[in-house]
């Protein structure tokens, strides 16, 4: 299955850079005018107006197979047996780091929240 999934994904991606590459070859609505007064489009392979049915019909050939693959991938993608446990499951614990302290045993004074709520401050009475 997963050789099938590169292969369509391959192909998915080589029509698309064939869409973007048809779709900057064609010609907007405003050239037309400019190949009436023989801008050099007329003397092309297909004619004035066979290049433009030529590039718009397999850019549309082009866009259907895009979706087709789209959807395919999606589909190939959906039904994949689903992995069983947590995402926390192998989550590396990484051992308390402890708190510094003074020769007297206690924690210094710049650390600890009493720092972040000032010196007078109550912290020791908020509830945990």
């Amino acid at each position: 299955m997963n050789t099938f999934f590169s292969l369509i994904l391959v192909v998915h991606l080589l029509v698309g850079a064939a869409v973007i590459g048809l779709v900057l070859v064609q010609h907007g609505k405003g050239a037309d005018m400019g190949a009436a007064f023989g801008s050099g489009s007329s003397g092309s392979l297909f004619g004035a107006t066979g290049s433009a049915n030529f590039l718009s019909r397999t850019t549309a050939v082009m866009a259907a197979v895009f979706f087709v693959t789209s959807l395919s991938l999606a589909y190939i993608e959906s039904n994949k047996p689903k992995a069983t446990g947590s995402v926390m499951q192998d989550a590396v614990k990484s051992p308390s780091v402890p708190v510094p302290t003074d020769a007297n045993g206690s924690a210094p004074v710049g650390s600890g929240s009493a720092s972040l709520l000032g010196s007078d401050s109550k912290a020791k009475d908020i509830p945990k």
